[in-house]
């Protein structure tokens, strides 16, 4: 009678708190700090959010800005390749408070510039339609990764799937270069990419759940904020190409 009493007490701190158990094995200590880096995480991951929404919604709705992107391909190179450069020094100082807060925003804001950009030159109801679209994927593969880890399920097994199938994209994107594919051939790579891009969101969810440690808060909202921006911009290219 006492051990029942226990559990039903363990289970309503459990409850009251509002935070289940992430997967089984886990003690309730860890339990509640793992909740702890999960919050912490999307809260960071919320604020990126609405920043590439606001610079994006400015260099589509301003003029201006969007005038000088399009007329300066140096420019914009420079942007596209800076998130690059910065990935190294915020790698190195993501435990260091406030660089790392710092280097996480302008790399975020560099990145929204170039999404900026491609939904510039995209009609806005395509660019409202992925937007649905990647919210709904996310929020899907998030909420059963999350069940699927409390079920005692394990997705390690993608980590080397992922990789390979992201490194055979980025040669096939290289030689469309130099070899542009057709129609069909492009519709297929689109398709693969989203599929990889969602792997990635359900490996890295994981990942958020089980294995990174509570101070690499930063480089878990830089793999979950590059997930889903890549997922975005795929599914965007697959309905302008659809649209076209």
């Amino acid at each position: 009678m006492y051990g029942f009493t226990s559990i039903s007490s363990k289970e309503d701190v459990d409850i009251e708190s509002g935070s289940s158990t992430l997967y089984p094995g886990l003690s309730h200590g860890e339990n509640q700090l793992r909740w702890g880096f999960i919050r912490k995480v999307y809260g960071i991951l919320a604020a990126q959010m609405i920043l590439t929404t606001i610079i994006s919604s400015v260099t589509v709705l301003y003029a201006p800005v969007n005038e000088v992107l399009r007329g300066n391909s140096g420019l914009l190179l420079f942007l596209l390749v800076l998130p690059l450069v910065l990935l190294w020094p915020l790698y190195v100082y993501q435990q260091k408070h406030p660089i790392n807060l710092v280097l996480l925003g302008l790399w975020t804001s560099c990145l929204s510039i170039t999404v900026g950009v491609s939904c510039a030159n995209t009609d806005g109801k395509i660019v409202l339609e992925a937007l649905i679209l990647t919210s709904a994927v996310v929020a899907s593969l998030t909420a059963y990764t999350f069940w699927a880890s409390k079920k005692g399920k394990d997705f390690s097994f993608l980590g080397p799937i992922l990789f390979t199938s992201l490194f055979v994209l980025l040669l096939t994107s290289f030689l469309q270069m130099f070899f542009p594919l057709g129609s069909t051939s492009t519709a297929v790579y689109g398709g693969i990419s989203a599929v990889v891009f969602s792997g990635y969101i359900v490996y890295d969810t994981q990942n958020l759940i089980k294995r990174f440690s509570y101070d690499e808060y930063i480089w878990a909202t830089v793999t979950l904020y590059l997930d889903i921006l890549n997922l975005f911009l795929t599914i965007l290219r697959m309905l302008r190409q659809g649209d076209n």
